[in-house]
Parts: structure tokens; sequence; C-alpha cells
């Protein structure tokens, strides 16, 4: 059976499988990542390292720890978290890169941790940027990082995947960061939430790999979990030259993982050549199945602007300039846009030209080396020039903290791949995200423009086809010692889409560490439905609606359901964070889009809770719920899932690998 990209590379990590097992999306599999990433939240990994019992890292080279979010905060607090963290790393003999160094996803890329066809995760939303260079890169949490650390494992279910066809090319003065803008303005309802997202098409050979880095890196404000590019000739030249730059980089004596023969051990000559002769291995299957195809014409999109707050409003910049938008801030910063290309663009439009004197322009380099190197070609000097205000490679004000953040009132423009209401300064701010052209043009005239007429001023041409998964029959899903074979249960159905964490269990609770299962159980469902307690019985089985548990990601909201004896939650879709929170705390989720969308039409809206009277049957052999009026397929519950819920959670899980270890 064929397979796409993102299957493909997750068979090449996946541990366990049965002999000629071909993975899809929808399974579950225990995977061993190529390498693990943790930032300044390292420090918060460290101690669940510790209380699962682990005292040693199962293979230290598999870990990089850095240092990039709060760097500009020197407290003796954050100085304290930082060198503890620095000491750990030391003592466990992990890749350890200061504060200063850079952002950890520019790092990851710059140091060859993110190689084209493996699998990279890091407790970072922002890990799909290493998809830009065909490596498969998905955010984790932090409970996974542990588990990765002290067993070389973790768990993933294969999400679906949505195919992006780019057509054509990009008229002059378009970039990657307009696409990505467009796409999440565009389709902005969900289409590709939890989704894992493979660029195809001939318009990719006009991309490069800094632009692609930018689209990968933002498919996580679009809702997606992995943003996957194509390894082609332009990713291998990138590597060659990349290749080439660390060897006299190393001559200069500038990298310590340069050894004595001038080679760097993950990037280098052999480790090329041998990508290149499996680059038949590393590519789709002509016939692989995607759940959705979307179709973009590149000559079609122009300078596009997000916002305010929120990526799902898009404006051109053709129709904002006339609106003369004055803004107080403008940000070239982060690990979306602050590389060599992107200061360059800026450097060029801002040349000779000084920064409106009412307007703070904040300027960031990715890392130290892309500093150095703006520095050594005069891009750096012509942003200073200009006024441009400099801060240190790292996270700042993308994140809400340092200096230059935006205050009651204002309005930024912003390079940056997030403009949430709140995020980079007061709430009661307003923050719009462009291409880096379009923020430093901002930053001179004082208002949201750019000097570009689009020679195609009209509808973006673009276009989305949904595909139906065949119900054809699956091989029998083998259950391991423990796991129940099949589960019967009342379902109770909350029609609510979208169904927040607040809603499941109430964040007034949510920091009480001393809640009991039992007080949890109470509580749980409050603040959606007050009856909700009074409706349901022990042994009941949840419906849900789609997007369940979307918002924060407490831990609390997967397990009052659990300790209230609610067997299992079924849901049209999962937020991705709440599966995770889910099945690392031992509760089982599983969705069915046909199921809920029957129980809408049948039961309506009318109720909050309603106790439907249909009674389920869960195969979980031959991944089929059978209810009075018709049987559902779901996507099997594989060994990987049924270990976590016979050990009741992951670390559990962990603790039992580390017996056998022993």
């Amino acid at each position: 059976m064929s397979q796409n990209l993102v299957e493909k590379i997750s068979q090449k990590h996946a541990v366990g499988l049965a002999p000629d097992y071909l993975v899809h999306s929808g399974d579950y599999i225990s995977i061993r990542p190529s390498y693990v990433m943790t930032h300044d939240n390292t420090g918060a990994v460290i101690p669940k390292f510790k209380s699962i019992g682990a005292a040693k890292l199962a293979n230290p080279r598999q870990v990089v720890n850095t240092l990039d979010h709060d760097i500009q905060n020197k407290d003796e607090k954050n100085l304290q978290k930082y060198k503890k963290i620095e000491d750990f790393s030391k003592l466990m003999g992990t890749d350890f890169y200061p504060a200063g160094r850079g952002i950890g996803h520019q790092i990851m890329i710059e140091e060859g941790y993110a190689w084209p066809g493996t699998m990279v995760v890091a407790s970072d939303s922002h890990s799909n940027m290493y998809g830009g260079l065909g490596c498969l890169g998905t955010p984790i949490v932090r409970t996974d990082a542990a588990a990765i650390w002290a067993t070389s494992r973790t768990w993933w279910q294969i999400p679906p995947t949505v195919k992006v066809e780019l057509k054509g090319k990009f008229n002059s003065g378009v970039t990657g960061k307009d696409l990505i803008i467009t796409l999440c303005g565009l389709f902005n309802n969900d289409e590709v939430l939890n989704h894992a997202i493979e660029f195809v098409g001939d318009g990719i050979k006009s991309i490069s790999i800094d632009q692609r880095l930018t689209i990968a890196n933002m498919t996580t404000e679009w809702g997606a979990l992995v943003g996957l590019f194509p390894i082609d000739d332009i990713t291998i030249k990138w590597l060659e030259n990349r290749s080439k730059f660390i060897e006299f980089r190393g001559l200069e004596g500038v990298n310590s993982d340069i050894d004595g023969n001038g080679k760097h051990p993950r990037i280098n000559s052999e480790k090329i050549a041998e990508l290149k002769k499996n680059l038949d291995e590393l590519a789709a299957d002509k016939d692989a199945f995607y759940s959705k195809e979307i179709t973009v014409e590149l000559s079609s999109i122009e300078p596009y602007v997000s916002g305010p707050n929120t990526v799902k409003t898009m404006t051109s910049v053709a129709e904002i300039k006339n609106k003369k938008v004055k803004i107080d801030k403008a940000y070239l910063v982060s690990c979306v846009n602050s590389r060599l290309d992107d200061i360059a663009e800026a450097a060029s439009v801002v040349k000779g030209k000084n920064i409106a004197d009412h307007v703070k322009f904040y300027i960031a380099a990715a890392s130290s080396e892309v500093q150095k190197e703006s520095e050594k070609l005069g891009y750096w000097h012509s942003l200073l020039e200009a006024g441009a205000i400099p801060l240190p490679p790292g996270c700042g004000p993308c994140i809400g903290l340092g200096i230059g953040l935006l205050e009651d009132g204002e309005v930024g423009i912003s390079a940056t791949n997030r403009n949430f209401k709140g995020r980079m300064g007061s709430p009661n701010a307003q923050a719009y995200l462009a291409s880096p052209a379009v923020v430093a043009s901002s930053a001179i005239a004082g208002y949201i423009t750019y000097d570009i007429n689009p020679k195609n001023h009209e509808k973006i041409n673009a276009k989305i086809k949904i595909n139906k998964k065949s119900d054809s029959i699956k091989d029998s899903v083998k259950i391991i010692n423990g796991f129940q074979t099949r589960v019967e249960g009342e379902l109770i159905f909350c029609n609510q889409d979208n169904l927040n964490t607040d809603g499941i269990y109430p964040g007034k609770y949510t920091y009480n560490d001393d809640m009991t299962p039992q007080e949890q159980a109470k509580v749980v469902m409050e603040n959606y439905d007050p009856e909700f307690g009074k409706i349901v019985n022990e042994g009941d089985i949840l419906v849900g609606g789609f997007n369940f548990g979307t918002g924060s990601s407490r831990e609390q909201a997967a397990t009052a359901l659990k300790y209230r004896g609610i067997r299992l939650v079924i849901a049209g879709s999962f937020n991705d964070i709440y599966k995770r929170n889910a099945l690392n705390n031992g509760y089982l989720v599983i969705e069915s889009t046909d199921l809920i969308n029957d129980f809408k039409t049948r039961f309506g809206k009318d109720k909050l809770t309603l106790l439907t009277g249909v009674k389920a049957k869960i195969d979980f052999s031959n991944s089929t719920l059978t209810t009075d009026e018709k049987t559902y397929h779901f996507d099997p519950v594989g060994a990987a899932a049924q270990e976590l819920i016979v050990c009741g959670g992951l670390e559990e899980w962990v603790k039992k690998n580390l017996e056998r270890r022993v």
C-alpha cells in the first residue's frame, strides 16, 4: 500500500512494528526521533525526568538543550535557572547552546540536527519549521521530552495529511511570508487543524530554503502539526553550501564541533552523498492518500498583512496602505523571519533612509551566526544607521519578553509568526504580521505600506478538495495483555464544537495542586454544563463535537473525566495537546467524524448534555463502533496507545521500561 512522505519518514522512526507493517495516518506508533530539542523549558522537563526515576539519558547524543526565550532577563532567579540547565546538560553529556547563540529552531537547522528525511521533535510548537528542509518536525509536550530523555522513545499518532500544490512562481516583491499569510487568512476555518501539510508542485522550484523555513514555521499558526517540503535539488544545494561554509568557519576556529580534519559531525560531504543516493526512497508515492488537496497559483499572491491580532484575517498591502494605519513599533525578530535573506531584504528597503521619528524598529537575528554574517555583508549596519534598535539573538518581544513590547493603545507591525491578542505586550494593543520588506517599509513611512504595484490585483487563485478515506476492511489489531478487546456503554452527547479545556475543567481549579481525583470528578464540565455531573453515570461514553479540548494545556481536562468514570471520549476531532494529555494520563480518546455528524442530525443542539439512550459496542480488534442504527470505523488503537492505557500513562510506561533495563 502506498505512503505519503509523512508516513514514509514516520515508518523510519517507528519502533516495535510487526514485520512488513506499513504505517498510515491515524496509526498510533512508538517513535524514536533522531533528536529532541528543549529550550528554556528544559528547566521544567528536568524534574519530570527525575520524578519518573531516571538517572541518566538513554542516548545523550539524541538530546539538544538551548537557551533562547528569556535571554534578556538578567535577574538572579533566571540566571540561576540557566546555570542549572547548563550544569544538567554538562552532567548528562547533551549538546548545549547558551543564551546568545540563537533561537533553538535556527540552531537545529544551522547545526544539522534537522536533517532531511529524518524525524526531529521539540517541546515547542514551531518545530514545524524543520519541514522547510524536508525534516519531519513536530511538537511534543514536556512529559514526552522527559520520556525521550529516559527511554529514547515516546508515542505519536500520525496525523491526516493535506497536500498543498504550489503552481507557477511569485511575482517580484512577493515572498514565502506572503504565501503563508494568505493560506492562514484564506483557509481560516480549521481546514488543516491537527493535520500534516506536504507542499508539492512546480512552484517549489523557485522558493528558497529560507522561505521554505518561513512557510513551514507558520504552518503552526495555520493549525497544522507538520509543514513538510520535499527533498529536492534546492535542498541538496543548500546542504552543500552549508557544508562548505561550516568548513570555512571551522578553519577560523569558530565552531567547536569541527574535528581535526575539518569535518562537522552532522553536515558533511559523506552524509550529503548518502542522502543523494536515497532520494527516491524519500518521496511520496504517486498514488498516496491525502485527506485534502489544496492548489494555489503563486502568481495570484501579493503582499499581505495579517490582523490585527489574528492570523485568520488578512488585508492586501495595496488596500491597507491607502488607510495609512499609523504604527508605533516595528519588529524584525524571531525564528520565522530573522535569517540572512530576511535581514538583507529589510536592509535594502531602509538603506540611506531613516526610521520615522515616532516609530521604534527592533531587530534581532535568529542566531549569532546570522548576525555576524549580516554585519560582515553590511546589512546590519544599514539597519542600525537607519535607526533600528538591536536586540540579542533570541525570542524576546515575539513572546512578550524583554524590552520593546507593545503598550496600551499602540500599533505594531512584525515579521514574527504570531499576533495573538496580548502576546507581544498589552492586550489593548494591535499587532499586524507581514514580510520583512513590508515591516521595514512601514517603519520608514510610519504607517503600514510597501512600495510595490501588484501585477494581478485580483482574486487569489486557490481551491480545496476533500477526499473520502475508504472504509475498506482493515487488518485485525493485535490486543496486548491487559487491554480490553471490547467496551460497551451508553453514549452521552455534548454537542458543542470547540469545547475548551476551561469548559471541561474550570481554570479556577487548575493551580490547586491539592485537588483529589474525587474532587476533580465533582467539578468536571462545570463551566460547560452545571447539570453534567447529575446526568452522567460511571461507565458512560462521552460523545463530543469537533476540536474537543481546545484551549490551554491543563492535564486535568482529561483526568477529571477519567476520574468521573467516563469510560472514554469519542469526538469528531480533538485538539492535539488534549489528545496527548489524555493518553499521557492513560485515558483513551477516539475520533469518528461520521458518528458525530449523525448525532448532530439526530439529537440537535437543544440540550448541552443529553443522555441518548444509545448503547454502543466498541470492538478494538476490528476498529468498529456499533450502535442501534449503524456501524462506524475508527483509526486502529495500536500497541503504542494500548500500552499507555494498560500502564496508566506515559510516566508509568517509562518507569516500567526503566525497570526492564535494570
